[in-house]
């Protein structure tokens, strides 16, 4: 067994095709082949159901993948802490980021990963909380920026930023008269909300202290599509604080602020426990930091540095 054959694998995995894997790896097809069939006959078992198109996987070739990509992202680790011994910043580097953070957060990052990291190769995807956990958790991603806490003993939370909930209205709503918002008095039956999946959706419900079987939901993908819907339909949406710059000045004005003890959300950098990349780590925070507004960084969190 090695190095290779759990790339092979992988990759087989991913693709779901044996000639796109090779190509993926830079191997012919033929090699490919030959070096999987090897790692099977070693460890006595199929991994792979070839009879299948796209190539099917079965039980115990999951959890032997799933190992190989842990053995992986093991061996990457060791060569990352010889980097981080040089101070380097530079290499390969996958992380995710939730739908409701990254159209304001992610065109600003980019700019600042240009000019703080200019030798990282990073590849940033939008994905659900649900997906990037089980992600971070098989090694197939090493960051994500998510909505917390996730209160799971397996995953390392820095708090970023707090950001609030506000309430857009029709005009055409009761509610837009109102100065404020109180989250106890709201007709949830006009409420537009995220559809299931969105860990945006279940704070949202939260703050309501509602069930999903109580009141009539209308759902849409994303807070754009919720503001439009609101602006052609009627009735009203929540939205986090940093959506607002988007709006608007006509949009702006139908805005409303929760009453009271705000309803928030802490924004948090996840990695497994056993990141290394430390300088990487405090870089990419700080980065971060520099675009969101001072007024939602927590002071104790403002001069922090991430110790591993």
């Amino acid at each position: 067994m090695n190095i290779q054959q759990l790339e092979y694998i992988v990759a087989v995995d991913q693709y779901r095709h044996f000639a796109r894997a090779a190509k993926h790896c830079g191997v012919s097809q033929p090699t490919l082949s030959m070096m999987i069939q090897k790692l099977e006959d070693e460890l006595g078992v199929e991994i792979f159901d070839r009879s299948r198109t796209p190539v099917g996987v079965n039980k115990v070739g999951e959890m032997i993948i799933t190992q190989a990509r842990v053995v992986l992202y093991n061996i990457k680790q060791l060569r990352e802490i010889a980097d981080s011994s040089r101070e380097s910043l530079q290499g390969d580097l996958e992380m995710s980021i939730i739908p409701t953070v990254a159209p304001y957060l992610l065109p600003k990052l980019f700019g600042e990963f240009r000019r703080r990291l200019p030798s990282l190769r990073c590849k940033v995807s939008e994905m659900k909380t649900s997906v990037i956990m089980e992600k971070l958790k098989s090694a197939e991603i090493e960051l994500a920026i998510v909505a917390t806490p996730l209160s799971d003993p397996d995953i390392l939370e820095v708090p970023l930023y707090y950001e609030r909930f506000l309430a857009y209205i029709s005009p055409s709503d009761e509610l837009y008269s109102s100065e404020y918002v109180e989250a106890s008095r709201l007709d949830y039956s006009r409420m537009w909300i995220l559809e299931e999946g969105h860990c945006f959706r279940d704070q949202i419900l939260n703050i309501c202290h509602r069930s999903l079987n109580t009141y009539q939901q209308y759902e849409a993908g994303s807070i754009e599509t919720l503001i439009n819907v609101v602006d052609e339909n009627g009735g009203f949406t929540i939205f986090p604080e940093l959506h607002l710059p988007m709006l608007s000045p006509e949009q702006q004005k139908n805005v409303r602020p929760f009453s009271g003890d705000e309803p928030r959300r802490e924004i948090s950098l996840v990695f497994r426990m056993d990141f290394v990349k430390e300088k990487l780590l405090n870089t990419i925070v700080s980065s971060i930091k520099s675009i969101i507004p001072q007024n939602m960084i927590d002071p104790r969190l403002s001069k922090m540095r991430v110790k591993l």
